[in-house]
């Protein structure tokens, strides 16, 4: 399974209007506790950090420990007086990086 990382973002929006933003990355996660068929432990990959940048400016990031699901679902709120363009990246342990954007019009 491929990542698939979806987004959802209000398309548009009052200035000033704080809105809902939720991310889902869809990810074939290992937890790094298999065995493959040989005998060697299959080396963890999960999604350890997720980023959320506005017009460039930071407006929420964290960490991801390993008790997370396989497919990381986020939702978090933002006040936004402009229009411009989320940007959302997840980075994998293995230094995989996926990433999406959404734009919103504020009025």
């Amino acid at each position: 399974m491929s990542s698939r990382p979806r987004v959802s973002v209000p398309a548009t929006a009052a200035s000033g209007d704080i809105i809902e933003i939720k991310a889902l990355i869809s990810h074939t996660m290992e937890s790094g506790q298999r065995r493959d068929a040989s005998g060697n432990r299959i080396p963890r990959k999960i999604i350890n950090a997720f980023a959320c940048t506005f017009n460039g400016e930071p407006v929420f990031s964290c960490a991801i420990e390993p008790a997370v699901a396989a497919n990381p679902f986020l939702s978090f709120s933002a006040r936004v007086t402009e229009s411009g363009t989320f940007r959302f990246t997840w980075t994998d342990d293995d230094g995989s990086v996926y990433e999406a954007e959404e734009a919103i019009e504020v009025s």
